[in-house]
């Protein structure tokens, strides 16, 4: 299997599980977005905190050039290495939301 779709597939499976992560506090939920034409992949998260508004990306994952770039991680634990562990080398991962002066220093790619 080409390796651009084995990535999309993983991406796919891991942000899905985030469907199912419940908050302990307010009335929010996570849903998935997928982009296949532009190979974009976000799980938002929706909902209300009380009387507060909760809306915007915690995870958002694109395809660029061959490389899965994360834009934003939100999560607690960093879902790059669980990329890894399921498959993407860390050569095809870019740290997205880091600056690009400080990429070489992290295990991942560059750019």
């Amino acid at each position: 299997m080409d390796s651009l779709e084995t990535y999309r597939q993983i991406i796919e499976m891991m942000l899905s599980a985030y469907t199912h992560v419940r908050y302990a506090y307010g009335e929010i939920q996570n849903e998935t977005i997928f982009d296949h034409a532009a190979d974009r992949y976000l799980v938002m998260s929706v909902g209300w905190d009380k009387a507060q508004r909760i809306h915007g990306a915690l995870i958002h994952i694109d395809i660029i050039d061959g490389k899965v770039w994360i834009q934003r991680d939100g999560t607690e634990h960093g879902i790059a290495n669980d990329l890894v562990a399921a498959g993407i080398p860390k050569d095809r991962i870019v740290l997205g939301f880091h600056a690009p002066e400080v990429r070489p220093y992290t295990e991942f790619a560059v750019a």
